[in-house]
């Protein structure tokens, strides 16, 4: 897809009066580096909102590891947890749409993590509810990093006896390693799991395992059709390689331009960087905020 230029996009591809929703990702994307919501991407989003526009965060976090940014926002509706694993409606927490990592292929991420030392945690769903038990077998680093970035600490405890009690397998599986050690996951993961499964990195030192149905592309698609969203009144943006299925649901998107550079060779757009609120700047442009 060819990249256009901002002035372009904004006078030829898109009329600010046809967008009803926008489709963010989190980190990298709308925070700035540290996790860190401005307050003009508060501002710029809220704007946003008051002329009617939907906000539908998009993120591979968790429920509880997004209400910090969600609430100052004031956003509600559906939004994509969990890389598009869980839809859940907010500020209610009713679950929309789940689409669940199986069994056999969770024991394999632990099996795996067991025998290569890469650090494991698997997020597990509480009955009906967008809630989520995050456990991991031993403590280290990475525990202490996720908490940090977070908010969420993962429980220990043995995982192959822990997903005996969830039958219908957990929502999703993540190792915690550089990405050299990720390189070598990635093989073993694709030659035992194939494409009953969808392996995407989220953050440099984050791999992530969902079942083949969960993308944030799909999830995204769930959510327009629940608000009754056409693809063209739709604008997505994102930084990683978990947003790429995101763009082909969405009839726009943007990256910023921290953004891998295969993540921007897929988009309408690149935007300032996350350092300089290249979001916010975007929106007050795009709509005379």
């Amino acid at each position: 897809m060819v990249v256009l230029v901002y002035c372009v996009f904004m006078a030829m591809s898109a009329d600010p009066k046809s967008i009803k929703a926008l489709a963010f990702d989190l980190d990298g994307t709308l925070l700035a580096p540290g996790a860190v919501l401005t307050d003009r991407t508060i501002k710029a989003v809220k704007g946003c909102i008051g002329r009617g526009i939907r906000i539908i965060i998009s993120t591979g976090r968790a429920v509880e590891a997004v209400e910090r940014f969600r609430l100052p926002l004031g956003a509600g509706g559906p939004m994509v947890y969990f890389n598009g694993a869980i839809v859940a409606d907010m500020p209610a927490g009713a679950v929309l749409s789940s689409t669940l990592l199986d069994k056999t292929s969770a024991d394999f991420c632990v099996e795996l993590s067991r025998e290569t030392g890469a650090y494991c945690q698997l997020y597990l769903p509480v009955g009906g509810s967008s809630r989520t038990v995050l456990m991991a077998e031993w403590d280290g680093p990475e525990r202490q990093m996720y908490f940090e970035h977070t908010g969420l600490l993962s429980e220990l405890g043995d995982l192959k006896e822990t997903l005996r009690q969830y039958p219908d397998g957990c929502i999703k599986a993540a190792f915690l390693a550089e990405p050299d050690a990720q390189a070598g996951l990635r093989p073993k993961l694709a030659e035992r799991l194939g494409k009953s499964v969808y392996v995407t990195n989220t953050m440099r030192t984050f791999l992530e395992i969902m079942d083949a149905g969960a993308s944030k592309g799909r999830g995204l698609q769930f959510a327009m059709e629940h608000l009754s969203l056409a693809r063209d009144e739709v604008i997505a943006f994102g930084d990683d390689e978990n947003d790429i299925p995101m763009f082909s649901a969405a009839g726009f998107s943007a990256a910023t331009a921290n953004a891998k550079d295969t993540v921007k060779a897929q988009v309408d757009l690149i935007l300032k960087p996350n350092t300089e609120d290249g979001v916010a700047v975007f929106l007050e442009d795009f709509f005379g905020l």
